[in-house]
């Protein structure tokens, strides 16, 4: 069977490059995984509700906090806080990614499967599918731990005019998704990059650039067949999480991009909802020095507004 599902293989034809057979996805983590999860004091991850709807949250501790027992777990001793609005939904026999990233060298590799077991300590997750990703537009940042305030979680209808400005100044978020029902796909958590204001925001609406990378297409794959997606953008200099589910939507053809350098195509989401958690971010970040990848890329202003849907 082919290591890419259905919509992934789809989406690998739309784009013009269908993969065959890859040995760098595993369905167990190699020693180099398992040693580089557990060095991590951070990790993304990606959930799943009751109705199928992705949701974005982050775990941090001291590196150690996440353990291999064998090649096929992974442990987070980390319990989600309450009023993440993810924590109610990190329940055994559902689907789960897993985005280890060290942003102080761009090395990241991903660990997707099912989650196993939950108690007052943490989760464990039995990894169906592991592999590494290039360091391709990842924004260097050292990190220190830190004691914040954390505020109380505030929901939100759409986007209000702070997650905006928040979106706008951004070079880092996370998009998590998932695999249509009856495909064998799962969970999954991924990391985009760009320059400062590489999210065009109008209204409720995002649209992001879609810049070359190792053409597995597991992101947009997933969107392809269940179009729900949930983002995490974090603010570096405050601390804060923004988490927003919507629906997106893939421009193949790439006119929506055109100008945009260094893109091929774009996405565009359409927020429904979300959640501002100030100070859930729990580091000190170092000013972020992008990759040579992301220097070489433009910005919405060069695109022609006769471009846009």
């Amino acid at each position: 069977m082919s290591v890419f599902h259905a919509d992934e293989r789809a989406a690998q034809a739309l784009a013009g490059r269908v993969l065959g057979e890859t040995p760098a996805i595993r369905a167990l983590m190699p020693e180099q995984h398992r040693t580089f999860f557990a060095g991590l004091p951070y990790l993304f991850v990606g959930a799943v509700d009751e109705t199928g709807w992705p949701i974005a949250t982050m775990a941090a501790g001291r590196p150690g906090f996440i353990a291999s027992p064998d090649p096929h777990h992974l442990r987070i001793a980390a319990p989600p806080a309450p009023d993440d609005p993810a924590a109610r939904h990190l329940v055994p026999g559902r689907p789960v990614g897993l985005l280890g990233i060290d942003l102080s060298n761009r090395r990241r590799n991903r660990a997707n499967g099912t989650l196993v077991e939950r108690d007052t300590d943490g989760i464990t997750v039995r990894v169906a599918e592991s592999f590494g990703n290039c360091p391709q537009y990842i924004q260097r940042r050292d990190s220190s731990p830190v004691l914040r305030r954390v505020g109380r979680t505030v929901p939100l209808g759409g986007l209000d005019g702070p997650a905006r400005e928040a979106i706008a100044m951004a070079d880092t978020l996370f998009v998590a998704s998932r695999a249509r029902e009856g495909l064998d796909g799962g969970a999954d958590i991924s990391h985009r990059g760009g320059r400062p204001g590489f999210v065009r925001v109008e209204g409720d609406t995002l649209s992001v650039p879609d810049f070359p990378g190792n053409h597995y297409y597991n992101t947009l794959g997933n969107l392809l067949g269940d179009g729900r997606a949930s983002l995490l953008v974090p603010d570096f200099a405050t601390g804060d999480l923004l988490i927003l589910q919507g629906m997106a939507e893939i421009d193949w053809t790439g006119r929506e991009s055109g100008g945009f350098a260094g893109a091929v195509r774009s996405w565009r989401v359409n927020v429904l909802r979300g959640w501002q958690r100030a100070g859930a971010l729990p580091f000190r970040w170092s000013a972020p020095e992008p990759a040579a990848q992301t220097v070489a890329t433009g910005h919405w202003d060069d695109v022609s507004p006769s471009s846009r849907p």
